[in-house]
């Protein structure tokens, strides 16, 4: 799952489950129009200090695809998809750097991006 893949999850929370970093990315309620062009527009105004913890967290900047910005932002907007998603779907070791970094310990690695 790319949410968890990309380390998004370490950041925010979905159904509760992730970081308290970045604001949670549960869906909204009712069908709406997606536009990826606002979603893109707020990742872009917290670039910054998104960038700043990335490189706290993880040591690097992470990279989205065009593709895996679609499908973070299909996710971010399907309650079906977010409604599969629980603590079971992220690996010990993310919990274990969300819990870190919830606590205000940055710790260096990455989650695996093939999760």
């Amino acid at each position: 799952m790319l949410f968890v893949g990309k380390g998004c999850v370490v950041c925010h929370s979905v159904n509760g489950v992730g970081g308290d970093e970045g604001r949670p990315l549960d869906a909204p309620a009712g069908r709406q129009l997606v536009n990826p062009f606002s979603f893109s527009a707020r990742m872009w105004r917290g670039a910054e200090m998104m960038i700043a913890v990335q490189q706290d967290v993880f040591g690097e900047q992470i990279y989205l695809t065009g593709q895996e910005l679609f499908d973070i932002i299909g996710f971010a907007y399907s309650r079906a998809e977010q409604s599969l998603f629980g603590e079971a779907d992220v690996p010990h070791d993310v919990l274990e750097l969300i819990e870190h970094t919830d606590e205000g310990h940055p710790r260096h690695g990455h989650p695996d991006p093939h999760t």
